[in-house]
């Protein structure tokens, strides 16, 4: 799974690890702390920096592929499919209702029926905004500073510094 080769969501071990995440979610959702570092949210990721936070709801599949650096934020309804590595940078902002999902299910309808899943990691740089309501899909790379349109469908790597909006997201001009 973490190699990006097939899998079965319904592996025994896989089950777990989402109910385990579950169970750390709906506590987290009911009564988040102000320190994620320090909550168990926190420790079942693979990584948490200072000062950063996550508003609730927020939803996962296992947790321990999420890495988030220091001083970054996600706002409510954020959703991190993490079946491969999330990688989140330092000092970014992910607003209200973000998805990002690192999962994807097979073209062929009949590898589809038989439960086969994939996926590919995704990686957001240093400094990045993420608009309200975007979703940003296996495999993408967002570069530094970069800023992505509030309903963007992210569905290529985007280099730094840039704007990009709409679906599928493209590039309309530089910044900073």
């Amino acid at each position: 799974m973490l190699a990006g080769e097939a899998y079965e969501a319904t592996d025994p071990e896989l089950v777990m690890g989402r109910r385990r995440c579950q169970e750390i979610l709906r506590s987290f959702n009911a009564r988040p702390e102000q320190d994620l570092a320090k909550s168990p949210l926190g420790a079942l990721f693979a990584s948490v920096g200072e000062e950063t936070f996550i508003e609730p709801p927020f939803l996962c599949d296992y947790g321990f592929n999420i890495s988030i650096g220091r001083n970054s934020f996600i706002n409510y309804g954020g959703i991190i499919l993490d079946v491969s590595p999330v990688t989140i940078g330092d000092e970014v902002r992910i607003a209200t209702g973000v998805q990002l999902l690192t999962a994807e299910h097979p073209v062929d309808p009949v590898e589809r029926r038989r439960g086969i899943e994939l996926s590919r990691p995704i990686t957001i740089g240093d400094g990045v905004w993420v608009g309200g309501g975007a979703i940003v899909c296996p495999g993408v790379t967002i570069g530094e500073n970069s800023v992505i349109g509030a309903g963007s469908v992210v569905t290529r790597d985007i280099p730094p510094s840039v704007l990009a909006v709409g679906n599928p997201c493209r590039v309309v001009r530089s910044v900073g």
